[in-house]
């Protein structure tokens, strides 16, 4: 059973990480029902959490006055303090980066997974379209890019997390509807270039990662920058990938191509990155 998001009107809302190997889903069901027992006497409500069962990560939702007040609350139920914490900004929509919500009666022993995959589409060379096609004819352009994002979103169960300007930033649940996705808008695109008389030149960009990170107060914040730095690194026309989605595809009939490790901006170090080969062979 799933239910949206909402935001308390005033209290903050915040999303905390634990990582606690070996834990099973119904030791974290005990603990998430201590939780809730307490949690009046620190003014906080524990709404939900995700567990991943492979590598032991857990993500707690909660509003509350301050950090401290959550802190608190684990640690007169069980001890168990979160790693990270960070504090949600209200006008980053929660549901479209993580979909809605799992909800459970408290005590309720499941596993919900919060890896999430990132994805940026950015369109060529606006400036240049803009200065030599005109306004009208460059917001034609960006209006087929918006309308082939859209239709493949909805076809690969994708959420648009916002319009970027020239182009889309959206998350998916699954990594192979993602890369799937950036396959089937790519072959859009082309085929689109075959008639148009202006050409659709696309760059895609591709990460994945878990909501709260340590170094970063921003939700999904690492996996958000690397996939844009490499939506900037490719080339147009082409799909480029870090690693975390090459290996969370092994299995999947995609073909990667091994770029090595490339220097992107604002990273402090080399990345592996990889293509994915969109072009139907024979």
């Amino acid at each position: 059973m799933e239910t949206a998001f909402t935001y308390a009107a005033v209290v903050p809302l915040y999303m905390d990480r634990h990582d606690a190997p070996g834990v099973t889903p119904e030791d974290l069901a005990d603990l998430h029902m201590r939780d809730v027992e307490v949690q009046e006497r620190h003014r906080v409500r524990y709404h939900t959490y995700w567990f991943d069962p492979a590598n032991g990560s857990v993500f707690c939702l909660a509003e509350g006055p301050t950090k401290q007040a959550l802190e608190a609350v684990h640690e007169e139920a069980h001890g168990q303090l979160a790693g990270t914490i960070i504090e949600l900004d209200p006008n980053v929509p929660l549901n479209n980066f993580l979909g809605a919500q799992p909800q459970y009666p408290a005590g309720t022993p499941y596993a919900a997974p919060a890896m999430r995959a990132i994805v940026f589409t950015d369109l060529c060379g606006s400036v240049e379209q803009t200065s030599r096609l005109g306004d009208d004819a460059h917001l034609a352009l960006l209006r087929v890019h918006n309308e082939i994002v859209r239709e493949g979103l909805s076809a690969h169960d994708g959420r648009e997390v916002k319009h970027t300007g020239d182009g889309i930033m959206a998350a998916f649940t699954s990594v192979a509807s993602e890369v799937a996705f950036a396959i089937a808008a790519q072959r859009a695109f082309h085929d689109h270039n075959q008639s148009g008389a202006v050409p659709l030149d696309v760059k895609i960009g591709i990460s994945a990662g878990e909501p709260v990170t340590d170094g970063n107060d921003d939700l999904f914040g690492a996996a958000v920058q690397l996939a844009a730095r490499l939506c900037d690194f490719a080339s147009a026309g082409e799909i480029v990938t870090s690693v975390a989605v090459r290996e969370l595809s092994v299995g999947k009939q995609f073909r990667f191509e091994d770029r090595g490790l490339v220097m992107l901006k604002g990273l402090p170090e080399r990345v592996t990155a990889y293509g994915v080969s969109w072009r139907d062979e024979g």
